[in-house]
């Protein structure tokens, strides 16, 4: 070990090497530099902060934030170039989220936890949000990802309720808290995007579709696709076709 490391020797030559080796090899903290550049502008984070609680498009990114689109479609390109979200095209419309990978979910972990420390109303808030256990929270997430793989099954809340050993309120306060929607509007949010694979990838008659998302009346299904495609299905398959 080299005695002349540090100009002044305080009986840490040892540490000092190890933390030198460690500096040197500089490619990691200008990664983490380049983040955090990113993500020195207050709105940038606000849209990276929703993108991992929703997915949405630009209008309503706009809406929600109160950005222009011309602004919010600025910001949403500097972070996909940095892969802190991804894209996919609906019809004409592109939707954006969160990429689901670790570093995303440490940021978003990161931001909140530093509103909560630096914002003290909303440390309150999200105290009131998350008042239930982890093993609550899990169970919810389990049964989450279980009604995901089976969207044709439309269990009622207290068959659910049953299934997770929690009562209905508790339920879905705890639902609520870990997805920030309701327990209907998330699962019919969901539905709709199989339903919107389905006819455009494919073959299946709408009927079939409807039955494959858990709707047994077409026309129910077709109402509930037009609220939220504002077009019929057949009709966002011919335009998707």
């Amino acid at each position: 070990m080299n005695p002349e490391l540090m100009p002044h020797n305080h009986g840490n030559i040892r540490r000092a090497a190890i933390l030198k080796s460690a500096l040197e090899r500089g490619g990691g903290f200008d990664t983490v530099a380049e983040i955090f550049q990113l993500l020195d502008d207050g709105s940038r984070v606000r849209i990276f902060w929703l993108l991992c609680h929703c997915e949405e498009c630009v209008l309503n990114i706009s809406a929600l934030t109160g950005l222009s689109s011309p602004a919010v479609s600025h910001h949403l390109r500097l972070l996909k170039d940095a892969g802190l979200i991804l894209s996919r095209r609906e019809g004409k419309e592109v939707c954006y989220r969160a990429a689901d990978t670790p570093t995303v979910k440490l940021l978003h972990s990161v931001i909140e936890k530093t509103m909560e420390i630096s914002c003290p109303e909303y440390g309150e808030e999200e105290r009131e949000r998350t008042a239930f256990t982890p093993e609550q929270a899990a169970t919810v997430r389990r049964m989450h990802d279980e009604l995901l793989q089976h969207p044709e099954e439309r269990p009622t809340i207290e068959e659910l309720s049953r299934r997770c050993l929690m009562n209905p309120t508790t339920l879905k306060a705890v639902f609520k808290a870990v997805y920030g929607d309701s327990l209907a509007s998330h699962m019919k949010e969901h539905r709709m995007e199989r339903a919107a694979e389905l006819l455009r990838e494919g073959n299946l008659s709408v009927g079939e579709v409807a039955a494959a998302v858990g709707y047994d009346s077409p026309s129910r299904f077709s109402a509930a696709f037009r609220e939220r495609y504002h077009m019929l299905p057949s009709e966002y398959r011919k335009q998707a076709k």
